[in-house]
């Protein structure tokens, strides 16, 4: 999502007549798109903002622009920082008339709940892949999460606005397509004649010359068997599920406010594989959220040895001013959380690596997306269950989907050849 803000934020310059520099001290514009869902991203846009206060250059340092959930959480401490504009995730139509008035002083829009404005311009990052949201904001507030903060209530696009723009990726070269929300699942419920995710992912396969259809992030609370239906009967609907465990433990699930027991999660994920062969399933999760014991951690590990995820975001729990968990007690010691973060991740690298070992043999549809940068004679691309292949051949093939058979499984997905 964070990406796909960014192609907009680049449209938006690009239509006033700016465009991209290889030294930031001849910048005449420098935007920081940020994120505030954890601390450590967080802190990095204060360091990155006080290292472009300092800059001089012809025109004696760029005008600073910060966009994204920072600004929205956090303008007053930017505007101490020096921010010249700050921009929330609502607010991105309203860029090109701040800095067209940059002379009128510091500019400030940061309305969360502000509705968002279609056909903004995109200046998107790659031809043969495209983002495309279908929902904004999130009304889930995870005691945990800075999200529903920052980015406001939830907000459903049109089903035509998006099939619009799927039609106009494609037709500009687009062969995946990924539809973004904070909760994909919710997608419908508020707008005049009410649709789910599961219908507008059929109107969305219908779109002609659509090859692969992706979708991030799903709630499992949200999950419905209708979804998982739809997905193995279209055949643009790729074989790949991202859904969100966060802990495996009952006890921590309730404390964090996720809606679902370790036991419906688990009953979504058999529902999944059952339904759609050959599924590859990820999962974001966290470790020594406040109050979590020994036990609840190790639910968390028995929940990763029965799954099996393909992969997992990792992350160790810290406070987010403002949420429900930052006053929520006893917190786990920084080592303690470390100790545990190190063992999740041992564990799942072990099973990720044993998944890939596994698949040797098997053949699988790549689409081409680059040469390899390591690799001289070889190309690179993502299989349907998202997995990275590299392997021999001319960059003719570049743009185009290949027959690659997994030679040699690693972590992070195989080296193949040619079939």
């Amino acid at each position: 999502m964070n990406e796909r803000d960014s192609e907009t934020l680049a449209g938006v310059c690009e239509r006033l007549g700016l465009s991209p520099c290889e030294d930031p001290a001849d910048a005449e514009v420098a935007v920081l798109n940020t994120c505030a869902v954890r601390e450590k991203p967080q802190e990095k846009v204060y360091s990155r903002l006080g290292e472009l206060r300092k800059l001089g250059g012809k025109r004696g340092g760029p005008i600073i622009v910060v966009t994204g959930c920072v600004a929205q959480i956090d303008a007053d401490q930017l505007r101490r920082r020096g921010a010249d504009i700050v921009v929330g995730p609502r607010c991105y139509d309203m860029l090109q008339a701040a800095l067209e008035e940059r002379m009128l002083g510091v500019a400030f829009i940061e309305d969360r709940d502000r509705p968002m404005v279609e056909g903004l311009p995109a200046a998107r990052d790659s031809e043969l892949k495209a983002f495309v949201n279908i929902i904004y904001g999130c009304d889930n507030f995870c005691a945990y999460c800075i999200v529903p903060y920052a980015r406001g209530q939830e907000q459903s696009r049109l089903p035509e606005d998006i099939l619009a723009e799927v039609r106009e990726v494609v037709a500009g070269g687009a062969r995946d397509v990924t539809l973004l929300g904070q909760n994909v699942n919710s997608y419908g419920h508020d707008l005049p004649e009410p649709i789910d995710f599961a219908e507008l992912m059929r109107r969305v396969d219908a779109v002609e010359g659509l090859d692969r259809l992706r979708f991030t992030t799903s709630h499992p609370k949200d999950m419905t068997q209708e979804l998982i239906d739809t997905m193995a009967a279209l055949p643009s609907a790729c074989e790949h599920l991202h859904l969100p465990i966060q802990a495996g433990s009952d006890a921590v699930l309730e404390a964090m406010g996720r809606g679902y027991s370790y036991a419906h999660f688990r009953s979504l994920i058999d529902a999944a594989r059952a339904a759609i062969p050959g599924l590859s399933v990820t999962t974001d999760v966290m470790v020594g959220f406040p109050g979590e014991t020994e036990g609840d951690f190790e639910a968390t590990l028995r929940a990763f040895e029965e799954i099996r995820f393909d992969q997992a975001f990792m992350f160790k729990y810290n406070d987010r001013p403002g949420t429900r968990a930052a006053k929520m007690e006893p917190k786990v010691p920084e080592e303690e959380k470390q100790r545990r973060l190190l063992e999740l991740v041992a564990l799942q690298n072990e099973v990720a690596r044993e998944i890939n070992v596994a698949a040797e043999g098997e053949v699988f549809e790549v689409l081409v997306e680059e040469a390899d940068p390591k690799s001289e004679g070889k190309v690179r691309g993502r299989t349907r269950q998202n997995k990275l292949m590299i392997f021999p051949g001319p960059e003719a093939l570049i743009g185009k989907m290949a027959t690659v058979r997994a030679v040699k499984g690693y972590l992070w997905g195989w080296v193949g050849e040619r079939v």
